[in-house]
């Protein structure tokens, strides 16, 4: 509306111009080179216009003229230029539907119609990916290296085909390239920070690490810088204990409740004489990550301190969290040390119902040193077969005895965790790596000892068992004992006389199986399950065996199943 109104004022303008000129006539007259020329004013300004129209029109033809050749070439170039981004798009649908012929062939038509494109580079190195060829997709992008505008995207994808065919030292030089070139690009920082941590360089890590502060949130780069100084720390430990504490101390100041951290500041204030605050970090690392070894360093940190003196340390320390079973089984371990079973069996009382391993068995050594009763110890260690797993350092489906900073299966920082591992969720537990000597196997139940061919000679100390024909491989068939074949086994077992009976009984052997079809218990239908020919016997809970106890004598804490039954340490009868 307003240019309307404009364009209505400017000819209105025009016509009382023309109109206040046509008013006022007047004569012009020339005189040049001899000739006079005398004409009115309205007819002069209409030559003049005249004149200056036809100049412009004569100038616009002799500059086309002389720009032909230009334009001409620019016409071409923005035809191909036009063609050749239409390829890339065509190039880059192709990629994104997963047709490599289709991307090759638009790859090649772009670089026909636009090679020095980067787009053209980019579809080029991403077609040759797709169709899988490594050696043309390195060389795009080592092009695109040797250009400013495409040089970390060239590094990026020497990075992935270096990483795809597994050479990390390539893969490590690109990455360490990228942060030179540009150091605030994530993916090398963090492929830096990684290797380093691969080769335990921690001090390179966090070096790494601070290239990256930037680009994390302030919560993950507490938490990592803590993980790496703790590492850093434990590594010094035997060398430089002063900067081992304090990389310590500055690991729990960023990260109070990293487990690791607080154990090893604890224990090396303590060392150093300072009970109070390595008491004080302690409890704080406590009250938000209660964990066994903070119980333990927790009880160490008085030095020399008898076994009563660290129960009561570690009950004061239990009843921060009292709804925590880690303080029950703290507590429970400090008083089995201070000889205080009482104690020990109330603590544990509120989880024996449904006990996890460590449970029963702490129960299975209270019952073995509180009055020996060796029936239940071994009751007890067998329910810790199966019983409900425990949390463990876990990471990547890989379980370690003791915490570490990365993964050993994808190098991840921080991977460990304190949980419950899945594969002990389903029933097996996972690899296990850094086992401390004299650790049990992975395996939840341990196998029967195997039955030699030849008898061996029976122990003098153990007497002449009734039958001096051991039952062979072919008649045994060793099952681990189960709660049901236990009670069913404890019931078929015939009582012997008192007066037949020695101080220590022998175990009997198995008799040879005569006919599956005719057992010794009642049992399923033998065509719907495959039972073993022959149960073995397995000795009531009361009965202490040929073994003694059952626990001291067994260097993995576990009872073993064998071919004539359960023995408390493991050893099979002649």
């Amino acid at each position: 509306m307003i240019r309307v109104a404009l364009f209505l004022i400017f000819v209105g303008a025009l016509a009382l111009g023309v109109a206040w000129f046509a008013d006022r006539p007047g004569d012009i007259a020339i005189t040049w080179l001899g000739y006079r020329i005398e004409t009115s004013l309205m007819v002069a300004l209409a030559a003049l216009a005249a004149v200056v129209v036809v100049a412009i029109m004569l100038w616009s033809l002799l500059r086309f003229l002389l720009r032909s050749p230009e334009q001409v070439s620019l016409f071409i170039r923005n035809r191909r230029a036009m063609k050749g981004h239409s390829a890339i798009s065509r190039g880059l649908i192709a990629i994104g539907s997963g047709d490599a012929h289709k991307a090759r062939r638009a790859a090649a038509e772009a670089h026909r119609l636009a090679p020095n494109d980067s787009l053209t580079l980019l579809l080029t190195a991403q077609a040759a990916q797709l169709a899988g060829d490594a050696p043309d997709a390195e060389r795009a992008f080592r092009t695109m290296t040797q250009r400013d505008d495409t040089r970390l995207l060239g590094l990026r994808g020497l990075f992935i085909e270096a990483q795809r065919r597994g050479d990390g030292e390539t893969a490590q030089r690109v990455a360490e390239e990228a942060v030179q070139t540009s150091s605030g690009v994530h993916w090398a920082s963090q492929a830096v920070l990684d290797a380093r941590c691969a080769a335990q360089d921690w001090a390179g890590a966090l070096a790494a690490l601070e290239r990256m502060k930037g680009d994390l949130d302030k919560a993950d780069y507490r938490r990592q810088r803590a993980v790496l100084l703790t590492a850093r720390a434990q590594t010094l430990a035997e060398t430089d204990r002063d900067t081992s504490r304090d990389l310590a101390r500055e690991a729990v100041k960023l990260a109070p409740a990293l487990v690791p951290a607080a154990v090893l500041a604890g224990r090396q204030l303590a060392e150093a004489g300072e009970r109070r605050k390595a008491s004080r970090m302690l409890e704080t690392a406590w009250r938000v990550h209660p964990h066994p070894d903070l119980a333990d360093a927790y009880a160490d940190a008085r030095l020399g301190a008898s076994a009563r003196e660290r129960l009561e340390r570690v009950q004061a320390l239990a009843a921060k969290t009292p709804a925590e079973i880690e303080g029950a089984l703290a507590v429970a371990r400090a008083a089995i040390d201070a000889r205080d079973f009482t104690l020990a069996r109330r603590v544990l009382e509120p989880y024996v119902a449904a006990p996890t391993r460590r449970v029963a068995a702490l129960m299975a050594d209270i019952e073995d040193q509180d009055g020996g009763d060796a029936g239940r110890a071994r009751q007890w260690l067998a329910r810790a077969m199966t019983a409900r797993p425990d949390p463990v350092w876990t990471a990547d489906g890989v379980i370690s005895d003791r915490w570490l900073p990365v993964s050993p299966v994808t190098g991840k920082l921080d991977a460990f965790q304190w949980k419950v591992p899945l594969e002990e969720i389903g029933g097996r537990p996972g690899p296990v790596i850094e086992m401390a000597p004299g650790a049990p196997p992975s395996e939840l139940v341990p196998l029967p000892p195997a039955i030699d061919d030849e008898p061996s000679e029976p122990d003098p100390d153990e007497g002449q068992p009734a039958s001096s024909s051991p039952a062979s491989p072919s008649q045994v068939s060793p099952i681990p004992a189960s709660p049901l074949a236990a009670e069913l086994a404890a019931a078929s077992a015939p009582a012997p006389k008192p007066s037949e009976v020695p101080a220590a009984a022998p175990v009997q052997p198995v008799p040879e199986a005569r006919e599956p079809s005719k057992p010794d218990v009642a049992k399923p239908d033998t065509a719907k399950s495959a039972a073993p020919a022959v149960i073995p016997l397995v000795h009531a809970p009361d009965d202490p065996g040929i073994g003694g106890t059952g626990v001291e004598d067994n260097p993995e804490g576990l009872a073993a199943p064998v071919a004539s039954g359960w023995s408390g340490n493991g050893r099979r009868p002649d």
